[in-house]
């Protein structure tokens, strides 16, 4: 056997507690067949009948029959999610934005990935590059969906030149076997001004245009460009007459789209909307929110949700909702800080002055963080760092509290980009710090809870 997989964890009241399996066994195969990774494994515990071989820490070797449902996950988790190694990147886009960080952070933000599997665990855009025709085979044999392809452009020479790889325009030819195959799939389109716009970028959609209805969606994304691009390929940054331009071809191209297919299918991100000062499309020109990852939506959705609380408040915050439009003198004040990435500053500026009309008890100040650390141009609170945060905000009235968005942190823990934690912020701020999850709804009860 090439590979042992070790367990890690048991779920409590699963199949694999009952069979005494425990972190640290090893799984060899199922049904006699070698587990490459997470697809392969699966793939083959789907049936209802299976035989697996495990190898105990003590070297002993079990050969477990099971009776389950088909579909009936075994409740095992693993060392590694993938059960093989993480594929890197390859390719040297001239967009990529790992090659516009300065040097001395953590290893972990270094690492490109461009790995199939994590297209499906995790959402994460993939180039095809990295794809053999192995890969490609199992995709279609388990018929993995959806798939997340970052295409660039459909041109294949410039596919070449964009990725640095002489092979990158070869590749878009497995899009035509993940097609046939019936894949569900969602593209993204990283612009660069000069580069793959204007008419290529029409070109590109319309050729696109050819896999719906298996390529459900493409969202269209502006560069980002960092401070840090001594050396790498003079790309501009786009302006407001660039971005409108972008936006009208997009929304031509989404109205013949609904018309022929029902779909709107190629979508701006939110930055384009905020360069171009134009208002933000409604709900259903999204589809169903398929690019939130990439920023399509996430303002619009944001809005929405807020709004819909803000309407019902009696069932979204039924404390806070007994001090609405109390204009009591005798009443507690409070004063409280929002803080954003300036993309969102003027949405949540809305949002926090609709709050403060309703309570006014309430006094929220916003402040939007400009990135000094990666350069003004990068707008998204994702890619704030907490010095950043510390440093604009030393000196203003923060008031009780500090509201922060979950996404300027790293997932599942209290880190900033820079390592910074909020621990530390918080002494050198000397005020609380309060992390809000993404949801209009979260925001909402965040900012009112104050107020219990």
């Amino acid at each position: 056997m090439k590979k042992q997989h070790i367990i890690k964890s048991i779920k409590e009241n699963s199949i694999a507690q009952e069979l005494e399996l425990e972190a640290g066994d090893k799984i060899l195969a199922i049904d006699n067949t070698e587990i490459e990774d997470i697809f392969d494994y699966q793939f083959l515990i789907q049936d209802s009948y299976i035989e697996m071989l495990v190898e105990k820490s003590d070297g002993e070797q079990w050969l477990l029959e099971i009776d389950k449902d088909p579909d009936e996950d075994l409740g095992i988790e693993f060392d590694n999610g993938l059960m093989d190694d993480y594929r890197r990147c390859h390719n040297k886009c001239i967009f990529c934005f790992i090659d516009q960080m300065p040097k001395g952070m953590r290893e972990t933000l270094y690492f490109k990935d461009d790995d199939s599997r994590l297209s499906f665990l995790q959402g994460n855009y993939v180039t095809l590059t990295n794809m053999s025709d192995h890969d490609i085979e199992r995709i279609c044999r388990y018929h993995l969906s959806p798939i997340n392809i970052s295409f660039q452009t459909m041109n294949p020479e410039l596919r070449c030149k964009m990725l640095n790889n002489r092979f990158a325009g070869e590749a878009l030819k497995k899009v035509d076997r993940l097609n046939e195959a019936d894949i569900v799939m969602n593209g993204q389109i990283v612009l660069c001004k000069g580069v793959n716009d204007g008419a290529e970028l029409e070109y590109s959609i319309k050729e696109l245009m050819k896999y719906i209805p298996n390529l459900q969606s493409v969202s269209v994304v502006p560069v980002g460009l960092s401070k840090y691009r001594d050396g790498l390929y003079p790309l501009e940054p786009f302006e407001k007459e660039d971005a409108k331009a972008v936006l009208e071809l997009i929304h031509r191209y989404q109205q013949e789209c609904f018309e022929k297919y029902g779909c709107h299918f190629i979508h701006a991100s939110d930055e384009w909307y905020v360069l171009a000062e134009e208002e933000l499309p409604e709900e259903e020109r999204y589809d169903g929110y398929l690019q939130l990852e990439n920023g399509v939506g996430m303002l619009r959705l944001l809005l929405d949700e807020f709004n819909d609380g803000l309407a019902r408040l009696d069932e979204v915050c039924p404390e806070a909702a007994k001090f609405c439009c109390k204009t009591d003198d005798a009443m507690q004040k409070h004063t409280i800080s929002m803080v954003t990435g300036l993309l969102a500053l003027p949405y949540i500026q809305r949002m926090c002055d609709a709050v403060m009309e309703q309570f006014p008890q309430l006094d929220i100040h916003v402040y939007g963080i400009c990135n000094d650390f990666f350069g003004e141009r990068i707008t998204v609170s994702g890619l704030l760092t907490g010095q950043d945060i510390a440093a604009q905000l030393k000196e203003k009235d923060l008031g009780e509290r500090v509201y922060l968005p979950q996404n300027v942190l790293r997932s599942g823990e209290t880190v900033f980009l820079d390592d910074l934690t909020v621990s530390e912020l918080e002494e050198t701020l000397q005020v609380p710090i309060y992390i809000v999850k993404s949801s209009g709804y979260d925001f909402l009860e965040a900012v009112l809870e104050v107020l219990e």
